[in-house]
């Protein structure tokens, strides 16, 4: 089920974006009206949806992760992000935390 809010439209509008549009494999994030595009690099069922902007080309990309514990069955998120300075890194890392709080809420999980 977490799965699907990281690689389905209707996932991700939920909690990432207002909406999201899938083209020929180009994902349209739309925020407030603005658009932002990116491609799905890499997907593993259940376990992983990689993303890059299609207006980067260094080799960045965004990345969730799910990982399962296996002596407690417990579930984490790992995001992975790339920022060019400190200050945008401080910038994502209050963005990823304010969006991964807006996802907990929409599951019905404790953060």
């Amino acid at each position: 089920m977490l799965y699907e809010f990281f690689s389905t439209a209707s996932g991700l509008s939920e909690w990432f974006c207002d909406d999201v549009n899938i083209r020929n494999g180009i994902y349209t994030f739309i925020w407030d009206g603005q658009m932002q595009q990116a491609r799905l690099l890499k997907t593993i069922d259940n376990q992983l949806a990689r993303y890059q902007w299609v207006d980067k080309t260094d080799g960045s990309y965004f990345e969730f992760r799910i990982q399962r514990d296996d002596l407690t069955n417990d579930i984490s998120l790992m995001v992975t992000d790339f920022a060019e300075s400190k200050a945008d890194q401080e910038s994502a890392k209050l963005l990823w935390h304010s969006q991964v709080e807006k996802l907990m809420h929409v599951i019905g999980s404790i953060f």
